[in-house]
């Protein structure tokens, strides 16, 4: 049976909040009207409104036992009974007709039938793509609320559920096994033949993550890709089964050990490796693809460093060339020089025939300058040695360092070979000139001559083939000047041909105009967005939810009169706007002056972390487990509930274990045997995925944004976003240096509410440009809290993440650097302004171009939307400048409008650049709380990517605990004071931070204790100051 807690069946809250007292069980006064004129005892009708109500909220009628105390306090008081009054019935019969009441007023009625049918349809079309009983029951849920029927019984949901499960997969599982052969099921029963050498098995083999990207490792994860593929065409073997459960079947096998997949039916046993191999297969070819662009990243920076050092090495031999040169010019201009006139007393008679005498003057300089000329250079060295000096010198005398590749790429050349020969290479635009001249290079790879004609002919079939390669379709000027030689016409330098090819395809790769078939991060990208007709009817909800037209003109006219107000708006308010100077033409923006706090805010902060308890983190930890019930999310990947032995306390060590990273190892001594740290392993790598990590999170997130406090910090509208590097071990895909951070390994993106909390967490290769991740982010928040807003450093910006959030309703502030070295983007060329006119240089948008792509823009943000494509992968391929991609231009050229305007109101607004400021510092505050938590260091002990996220997403559950954990104590210290009658001010409590770390106990003994919290928190601030024992005013007697 899957646990009720799990699923998203309406049952009340272990604790109920004031606003949802307020909000969801107040009756109104036709309600009491209603209920009076049906009861006639008090308690009958206290017991009619509290079925109401809680139909109302639920869904059904649970039993008045089972109703929290505070709602029936809360309904009491609103109809004005007397305290001693309680809410039962005498009799069923009496029950039974409240119901019947409840529904007729609602204008519901109970058909048991009707409401079956409706569920076991529900759960019949979802069960194609989910696999989750929870996630089955959840679908069930949302379709009777949609149809206004009374929620069946909850074990009613979870039979059906299984059932129907049980038959679609037994379906699937024969359907794949049908297709196997005898060779092929005992090829794949090979892989759980453990090794009794290693104790490994190939199935262990088969989940290794890749490692770091060097030309070894490269080599090794190629050869893994080619032993994939030779067990079996796996695609042909998973044909309609839907690509939902082929995921969840192969992480259902991945956390599965061999001795379970062993005693496993043979159906689903094959159905379950088959999946994952399927999915192994997808994830090595992304893997090779992203080796094979850093090792061509890598061959281009180690030939520009090449370059450096030679011109550094030929610095000092250009200095003594530039020397030699200056002493011939001036023995040249000595020898030349007219000779002094001679004196009057020496004065000799003119000569007649005076022409001849200066043919021979002229004869007699040039030979005095070249006597000269040739001292110099004999001096020097000779003509000789002076020439292979000043050839070696001009060689690379430019910054053309591409002649330097060569040298480099000869160790990486078999593999290469090896990528293409593996990978099938399909071009996403009509533009195939890399792919031809990669087929090029595969037809040629033999050949040793140093040069190769630019057409040769090949055997094929027993058919002559004409290749050719048209390397000026592709390659630049530079690259030209090194491929071809003015000697030798038609012919092409090979070795440089190899590696000029190579470079070309993996910046295609990157930009997405070639694409990899079998690949999901670098597949074709036209292939995974949702076609016009499924988008077209979606179109005007979508607009409407953005903000934006649906059409290409009115869209156009929208952002051209927003940016053409902005500005002008921005032009007419400049002379009051003392911040912005503007000095010859440069804009200066003076800086402003933080406000200091107020002394009573300090005080009001000293008073509170008086009265704050001291708590250990377990016992963080399991109080919040018990108040949101967050460990509802974890469990077993078949979707079953746990069947370990105190599953809450297991799990509450797994997340302190992961989230204070100190590992299972570490936890489990210090519980004195109470655990073990293969228990701890077991629950963190079969109980645990990051996704569910997330949910947990959003749990905690959820019951924060209820607290009174949390909204005097803010209302979650606002999120900042910023990267923290964390540093990894190195044998891994995802670990770089980074030049920022120093230190190597990756960043955690954490998106921090200005609430003070985090609403997502993401870890992410320290090259990657923060910008990609910001979208993704907001779209992977799955709590209630919405953000509209937002910022992030300079890192967290690019022309088409500001289009893409434009479309999507976001408004992306990032804190922008050198936004003065950035183009500001004029509406029209003839548009001009009186006072900030040298913001802008003549450069204007390209409305047509938007206007052209507005359909693939607006394809392309609803497929991001509906989920159908990662806006990871996309940003990613935009992020990339192509010469062919229309998509990046049309979201450029979109970005160029928005960023235009988010620079206008940067200049403009002192309050933007404020907020923009106190929000990033706040994430900056979060990620140092983040880090404090982490107890066993800051290094990730792993190479596995997944345990990487797992570890960041346990983090931020941990921090988010205790930033819930401290508001409700914040809570109760302020409204202890009030009632102390010590006046509370709002905005200075506004001002204390929950990031408090003198409270929380890091260290010490593990006591883990798991009973429940004794008194319901109190969620709501009551600040008004009141005296508990007033003294008397008038004469004691």
């Amino acid at each position: 049976m899957t646990s009720i807690d799990r699923t998203a069946y309406p049952r009340f809250k272990r604790v109920v909040s004031a606003r949802e007292l307020a909000e969801a069980f107040t009756p109104t006064a036709e309600e009491m009207v209603w209920a009076r004129g049906k009861t006639q005892r008090d308690q009958h009708l206290l017991a009619l409104v509290v079925r109401l109500k809680s139909y109302q909220r639920l869904g059904y009628f649970p039993k008045l036992a089972d109703v929290p105390l505070a709602v029936v306090e809360h309904v009491r008081d609103a109809l004005g009974l007397p305290a001693g009054v309680t809410a039962e019935t005498d009799a069923v019969r009496t029950a039974k007709r409240h119901r019947q009441f409840v529904r007729e007023h609602l204008g519901v009625a109970y058909e048991a039938d009707k409401v079956r049918a409706i569920a076991e349809q529900a759960i019949r079309s979802a069960v194609q793509t989910k696999d989750n009983p929870a996630d089955l029951i959840n679908v069930a849920l949302e379709e009777l609320v949609r149809t206004r029927c009374e929620l069946p019984g909850y074990s009613t949901l979870d039979e059906m559920a299984a059932t129907i499960r049980a038959e679609v997969n037994a379906a699937f599982f024969a359907r794949v096994a049908g297709r196997l052969g005898r060779a092929e099921r005992a090829r794949l029963e090979r892989l759980l033949l453990v090794d009794p050498g290693t104790r490994r098995s190939e199935f262990d083999r088969l989940k290794a993550p890749a490692g770091a990207a060097t030309v070894g490792k490269f080599k090794q994860r190629l050869a893994h890709v080619q032993a994939l593929d030779a067990i079996g065409a796996t695609e042909a073997w998973l044909e309609g089964v839907p690509a939902g459960k082929i995921s969840h079947f192969a992480g259902e096998a991945r956390v599965t050990t061999v001795d379970d997949l062993r005693r496993m039916g043979e159906a689903k046993q094959l159905t379950l490796l088959v999946s994952l191999l399927h999915q192994q297969r997808i994830a090595a070819r992304d893997e090779v693809v992203t080796m094979f662009c850093k090792r061509m990243a890598a061959i281009h920076k180690k030939g520009k460093e090449r370059l450096d050092q030679l011109h550094e090495a030929h610095r000092a031999e250009s200095e003594r060339l530039l020397g030699v040169f200056g002493e011939v010019l001036s023995g040249t201009r000595e020898a030349t020089a007219a000779p002094e006139p001679p004196s009057a007393e020496g004065a000799a008679a003119p000569v007649v025939g005076g022409s001849r005498d200066a043919e021979v003057g002229e004869g007699e300089l040039a030979e005095r300058a070249g006597r000269l000329l040739l001292k110099t250079l004999a001096s020097a060295g000779g003509v000789e040695q002076l020439s292979a000096a000043h050839e070696a010198v001009s060689a690379y005398h430019g910054n053309n360092y591409l002649p330097l590749l060569e040298a480099f790429y000869r160790s990486h050349r078999s593999a290469l070979f090896t990528l293409v020969d593996a990978l099938e290479l399909v071009a996403t635009t009509a533009d195939r000139s890399v792919i031809d001249a990669v087929e090029f290079l595969r037809a040629n790879r033999d050949r040793r001559s140093e040069w190769i004609p630019e057409a040769t002919t090949h055997t094929r079939d027993d058919q002559q083939l004409t290749m050719s390669v048209d390397v000026g379709a592709f390659a630049g000027v530079l690259w030209r000047k090194v491929l071809r030689d003015k000697h030798r016409p038609g012919m092409l330098a090979r070795r440089h041909l190899e590696v000029c090819v190579f470079s070309y395809l993996a910046a295609e790769l990157r930009s997405g105009d070639i694409a990899v078939s079998g690949s999901e991060s670098y597949a074709d990208l036209g292939a995974q967005l949702m076609s016009w007709s499924e988008c077209a009817p979606l179109v005007p909800q979508f607009c409407e939810q953005a903000g934006i037209p649906t059409d290409a003109p009115a869209l156009v006219d929208f952002y051209h009169r927003r940016l053409s107000q902005v500005a002008a708006e921005v032009d007419a308010g400049y002379p009051a706007n003392t911040d912005l100077v503007l000095e010859g033409g440069r804009p200066v923006l003076k800086r402003r002056k933080g406000t200091e706090r107020r002394p009573s805010a300090l005080a009001l902060e000293q008073a509170i972390h008086q009265r704050l308890p001291e708590r250990s983190l377990l016992d963080i930890l399991t109080r919040t487990a018990y108040l949101t019930g967050w460990p509802r999310h974890l469990g077993p990947a078949s979707g079953s509930d746990p069947k370990i032995r105190d599953s809450l306390g297991r799990y509450v060590l797994t997340a302190y274990a992961y989230g204070a990273n100190l590992g299972a190892t570490e936890v489990a001594r210090h519980m004195r045997g109470e655990i073990s740290a293969h228990e701890l392993y077991t629950t963190g790598n079969k109980h645990s995925t990051a996704d569910k990590v997330h949910k947990c999170s959003a749990d905690v997130i959820n019951a924060f944004a209820t607290l009174d406090v949390a909204g005097m910090w803010g209302d979650g509208q606002i999120v900042a976003a910023d990267g923290s590097q964390i540093d990894t071990w190195n044998n891994n895909l995802l670990a770089e240096s980074h030049i920022r951070y120093g230190g190597y390994g990756g960043l955690a993106m954490r998106f921090v509410a200005d609430s003070y909390i985090a609403l997502f967490s993401h870890f992410v290769p320290c090259g990657a440009w923060e910008a990609v991740y910001i979208i993704d982010g907001l779209l992977h928040n799955d709590s209630d809290v919405e953000p509209e807003t937002i910022h992030a450093d300079t890192q967290g910006q690019s022309l088409p993440v500001f289009g893409l959030a434009a479309l999507l309703g976001f408004d992306l502030l990032p804190r922008i650097r050198n936004w003065h070295d950035l183009t500001f983007y004029r509406p029209e060329a003839a548009t001009r302004y009186q006072h900030i006119d040298s913001l802008f240089d003549e450069h204007t948008i390209d409305w047509d171009l938007i206007e052209r792509h507005w359909p693939d823009l607006l394809r392309t943000a609803i497929s991001i939307r509906e989920g159908r494509v990662s806006s990871v992968t996309l940003l990613r391929r935009l992020g990339t400048h192509s010469r062919k991609n229309r998509l990046y231009r049309a979201f450029r050229e979109l970005g160029r409008v928005i960023r235009t305007i988010t620079l206008l109101r940067y200049l403009s607004d002192p309050g933007m650049r404020a907020q923009i400021t106190a929000i990033t510092n706040r994430a900056e505050g979060f990620h140092n709380y983040a880090d404090w938590l982490m107890i066993g260091g800051r290094v990730l002990g792993h190479n596995d990517p997944d345990h990487q996220e797992r570890i960041v997403k346990f983090n931020e559950l941990l921090a988010n605990c205790a930033v819930y954990s401290t508001a409700l104590d914040i809570t109760d210290a302020a409204n202890q004071l009030a009632a102390e009658g010590h006046q509370v001010d709002t905005d200075d409590l506004a001002t204390v931070t929950p990031y408090i770390q003198h409270t929380i106990r890091r260290m010490g003994d593990l006591v883990l204790n798991l009973t429940p919290p004794e008194d319901t928190p109190v969620t709501r601030l009551d600040l008004e100051p009141r005296v508990l024992f007033a003294a008397p005013t008038g004469p004691v007697r």
